[in-house]
């Protein structure tokens, strides 16, 4: 296997883990409305999720691991699209800020702070603010 591939892998992999994540949370209050379908779609083609992959994940969205980014910048960009995700269909049910926690947990956010974290997240996708909005408002909200 050449040498660019593995990168390559690694990108692909991490992409499917975050799209499989996004899935497990539009999942958690049972069902995918028409919306967060929308917002699937959207983020499928974003992350380079082929219709093969898009079904299979959609069948089983636990069989790909969650890898955190190392880089701060990066989990934050990730916790935008999942807080994205519960809120898209207007209601915020009680599994799916859980499944939220659960997320920024995976994502690397530590106990102590992923309560406020995940709040903060989604008072700013409430506000419908843009990515590089939500970035330096959840990276200076303790100045």
């Amino acid at each position: 296997m050449p040498f660019s591939e593995l990168f390559d892998n690694e990108f692909k992999q991490r992409n499917r883990g975050h799209f499989s994540a996004i899935v497990r949370v539009a999942f958690a209050d049972g069902k995918i409305s028409p919306e967060e379908q929308e917002f699937l779609n959207k983020i499928a083609s974003t992350l380079q999720i082929s219709e093969e992959e898009y079904k299979e994940i959609l069948s089983d969205p636990w069989k790909h691991p969650i890898n955190p980014p190392y880089l701060y910048t990066q989990r934050l960009e990730r916790l935008y699209d999942l807080a994205r995700m519960v809120h898209v269909d207007h209601h915020l049910g009680d599994l799916q800020e859980v499944m939220l926690r659960r997320m920024g947990l995976a994502l690397g956010f530590t106990p102590g702070n992923v309560d406020f974290i995940v709040a903060k997240a989604l008072s700013l996708v409430d506000k419908k603010v843009d990515l590089d909005t939500f970035l330096f408002e959840m990276e200076n909200m303790n100045k």
